[in-house]
């Protein structure tokens, strides 16, 4: 006989474990294109009936971020309706179908290696299709994880899907060098890239696309959305396999006095709760991260320091050892003190990189070890951390939507980043980096003034901390 006077902890990270895949998917697609950019410039740019400028590419390697907005803004509505496990199946079969037709986007219609118009908007639908999957995922998983993890380990397990994004772009990272060493004595190695390279980029992504769409069919819905849609027993089974019976009843009680009160407006809990959701998001991306992430090859190239691409996977080993940082520290020193104390060490970064750009005569290596200063100091705060408060931040009633609006506020962001960074780059990178340091600092100053504490408090708590905020 199974005793549930304890919860089991190997339960709980079975669970969390497959949907963290989701984390490490996001990953995955959105850095897949950093290896892949130049192969498929030169590709399209052997169209004959049509041009394909520098801003098509811009369009093109960013493409995707369209469907990160898209499937952020409908996450809530589908978690709401279908459910969070349900809603991450449908982000698991956009990312497999994404994969394989940005893989072979000739499919059916098109003759293969032939590029025309046509093609090419037939290669950014299945970008954007990714995109979707990627933006239901980034707002969907850690919700689901909030949803079943014990108050006290919360942190540290929504920490673990900044992780696997992380440890996603990483994997891609190297899946890309490797794909790209495969044929380097090749005396077409060339040619290879531009026809065939490009494409066992984003076809590899169907590997653990379809590990994780089948994966997810093996998990529990979260026992507050089994509450809401009225399936307490359910709940109650969940919430004891977890944290035990003699915790469940009392959390299953918790739910249900948040989740029946009444239908919550959006801003029944004031206009202040959103406006800081939306803004963590917001910042996380103005701060510009993801300009180096999307384009580190080509920056680290333009400081002629080696292979762009073995400093990219070092840039990538980095980010995972500081994103553990985060994670076993999150839960000892608060979501706060994480945060500014990453926004201070990004400013200096970013400034270390203004400063390698601005003054003549300094080694490559200052830039080049800033940028590392930079990318090391967002990965163990404002990286996993935005997350974590995006996840636990909100009341019960509104949360759907209100995680759904703070992540499409942090696609759009990310999209006027990721294609304002190569002209502003072009033009001046000390500018561009010294205003990245000037959204460092204000970001710290918005953590410092208005973002609660949120570590140790269960997720029914956040209701009564707005309440006495309104």
């Amino acid at each position: 006989m199974t005793d549930t006077s304890k919860g089991s902890r190997a339960y709980l990270f079975g669970i969390v474990l497959i949907a963290v895949l989701g984390g490490l998917l996001f990953g995955y697609d959105t850095a897949v294109i950093s290896g892949a950019e130049r192969g498929l410039q030169a590709f399209f740019s052997s169209a004959s009936d049509f041009t394909y400028t520098d801003f098509l590419h811009g369009f093109t390697s960013s493409s995707a971020l369209i469907g990160c907005i898209i499937g952020s803004a409908i996450s809530g509505l589908l978690a709401g309706r279908l459910g969070r496990k349900r809603s991450l199946f449908i982000a698991g079969i956009c990312f497999f179908l994404s994969a394989a037709g940005s893989y072979y986007p000739e499919f059916i219609f098109f003759e293969k290696g032939v590029a025309t118009k046509s093609l090419w908007v037939a290669f950014n639908l299945y970008r954007v299709l990714g995109g979707i999957g990627v933006g239901m995922a980034s707002a969907i998983c850690p919700m689901y994880i909030a949803e079943v993890a014990p108050a006290g380990k919360r942190g540290k397990l929504v920490s673990w899907n900044q992780f696997a994004i992380i440890f996603g772009q990483l994997v891609v990272y190297f899946v890309n060098f490797l794909i790209l060493q495969s044929h380097k004595n090749d005396p077409a190695v060339i040619e290879w890239t531009n026809q065939i390279g490009w494409r066992l980029m984003f076809g590899s992504e169907c590997i653990p696309a379809g590990l994780f769409t089948i994966l997810i069919l093996f998990v529990p819905e979260t026992p507050r959305y089994l509450v809401m849609s009225g399936r307490e027993d359910k709940a109650l089974d969940v919430l004891t396999r977890i944290n035990g019976s003699s915790v469940a009843a009392q959390i299953l009680s918790d739910i249900k006095n948040t989740v029946v009160e009444k239908k919550e407006k959006l801003l029944a809990y004031g206009f202040i709760v959103i406006f800081i959701g939306c803004m963590l998001s917001v910042f996380q991306q103005f701060v510009g991260i993801n300009a180096v992430l999307y384009f580190a090859p080509r920056i680290f190239d333009s400081m002629g320091m080696g292979n762009p691409m073995t400093q990219t996977v070092l840039m990538g080993v980095v980010n995972i050892t500081f994103t553990l940082v985060a994670i076993f520290t999150v839960e000892k020193l608060g979501r706060k003190p994480l945060l500014i104390t990453g926004s201070l060490g990004m400013a200096l970064g970013a400034l270390g990189v203004a400063l390698a750009d601005a003054v003549p005569g300094l080694p490559g290596i200052v830039g080049v070890v800033s940028v590392m200063v930079y990318s090391a100091s967002f990965m163990f705060s404002w990286g996993p951390i935005c997350w974590v408060l995006i996840s636990e931040i909100f009341p019960n009633t509104i949360r759907g939507a209100a995680v759904a609006i703070a992540v499409a506020f942090q696609w759009i962001s990310n999209f006027i980043v990721s294609s304002t960074f190569v002209p502003m780059y072009t033009w001046s990178p000390a500018f561009t980096y010294g205003l990245y340091c000037a959204m460092c600092l204000l970001a710290a100053f918005f953590v410092w003034k208005l973002v609660p504490e949120t570590k140790g408090k269960t997720l029914e708590d956040m209701t009564a901390l707005w309440k006495n905020r309104k």
